[in-house]
């Protein structure tokens, strides 16, 4: 088992930005793949941005040039940069990891809440 633990949430205006941290800590070695889910109100949970298994970034459409996802791995966190905020983009943001390659499984961190509004 891996633990993930975000930080960087909270309340910003249209326009801003804000940088989210993911901290993994445990069985570190056994994740194939990382990243930022994020879910608002009565709507379904969604990828923001990840790093693949082949380390590879990839992200939402609709997020492209906005969101940036970056690594540290010798402090074993991953970062979501999130510039020109947008009211849309308020939601719960939860950092994922993906645990193994022939049978995968899901960790997920408790979320972080990131608000936009004036």
């Amino acid at each position: 088992q891996v633990q993930l633990v975000e930080s960087g949430g909270g309340l910003v205006q249209p326009g801003g930005s804000l940088r989210l941290s993911c901290a993994a800590s445990g069985s570190i070695n056994k994740i194939s793949a990382m990243g930022w889910y994020r879910q608002a109100l009565g709507k379904q949970r969604e990828v923001v941005a990840a790093f693949t298994s082949e380390g590879s970034a990839i992200y939402a459409n609709s997020l492209k040039g906005r969101f940036t996802i970056s690594r540290d791995n010798a402090k074993n966190t991953v970062y979501l940069q999130m510039n020109s905020l947008k009211p849309e983009d308020t939601a719960v943001y939860y950092c994922n990891a993906r645990m193994g390659l022939i049978a995968p499984y899901d960790c997920w961190g408790p979320g972080t809440q990131v608000t936009v509004s004036s």
